[in-house]
């Protein structure tokens, strides 16, 4: 396996769940063909499964979809030609042949993100397809109860080589966000702490959290920030301000 620079693509940190998510696609292409290989990982909103999954689509050269709510059956697979750059044909069941083939012939994975809005239109039995027909490895990203979703499908569930459970955001993520997103100033370690601790796991709050501290810090004057010069100044936390009576 080959080790990531700590910033690529000009914008995208390495942050923990980036290396878990292409270690688990990694697992599906070079698994034996005894096993299995439909990969899944998933966890709570906010913790950077998706920003993980575009990164790791451009690496290892996938096809990447991510599940809308109002998607059928039909749009799933629409969208998932046009990625492969192809014209649907007039049936799903002519569709599925379509994307398959090309999955077989082409030898790249498949990354399905928001699985969730999939299993909630039980068009689970669809990928599930298209693993089947092409049996090229498919990486699926979903919330923290994906897993017992699938559980419903049997026949699916007994199809995933792997289940990669999303990190919260450590110290050591936060400081390889600061570059990208407070790049103008200095942070020390223990604002960057707070961060951490404020986020819930959060990637996203963390972020949040780093650019208003640089915009703060601009405004102000300050060329590092501390706990103490930071004070008790809000932090965004997700949380609905409190109404004021």
């Amino acid at each position: 396996m080959t080790s990531m620079n700590a910033y690529v693509n000009g914008g995208i940190a390495d942050i923990a769940n980036i290396g878990l998510c292409d270690v688990a696609l990694e697992k599906a292409m070079e698994r034996t063909s005894s096993l299995p290989g439909m990969v899944c990982l998933y966890g709570p909103s906010g913790f950077g499964k998706s920003v993980a999954a575009t990164y790791v689509a451009n690496r290892r050269r996938a096809y990447y979809v991510q599940a809308k709510s109002v998607w059928t059956k039909r749009h799933t697979l629409t969208a998932i030609l046009a990625e492969m750059g192809m014209r649907p044909a007039s049936t799903i069941p002519q569709m599925l042949d379509q994307a398959a083939q090309e999955l077989a012939m082409s030898g790249r994975p498949l990354i399905v993100d928001e699985m969730d809005h999939l299993v909630e239109k039980n068009a689970v039995e669809l990928i599930r397809d298209l693993y089947e027909a092409s049996q090229s490895p498919i990486l699926m990203i979903g919330e923290e109860e994906l897993p017992n979703k699938l559980k419903k499908w049997e026949r699916f569930h007994g199809r995933v080589l792997s289940w990669v459970p999303a990190q919260p955001v450590t110290l050591a993520d936060a400081r390889k966000l600061v570059p990208l997103y407070a790049g103008e100033v200095d942070i020390a370690d223990d604002m960057l702490t707070h961060l951490v601790e404020l986020s819930g796991g959060s990637v996203r709050r963390v972020v949040v959290n780093l650019e208003m501290i640089q915009d703060t810090a601009l405004t102000s004057g300050w060329e590092s920030v501390t706990r103490d010069v930071w004070g008790k100044a809000a932090l965004y936390t997700g949380e609905a301000p409190k109404r004021r009576l």
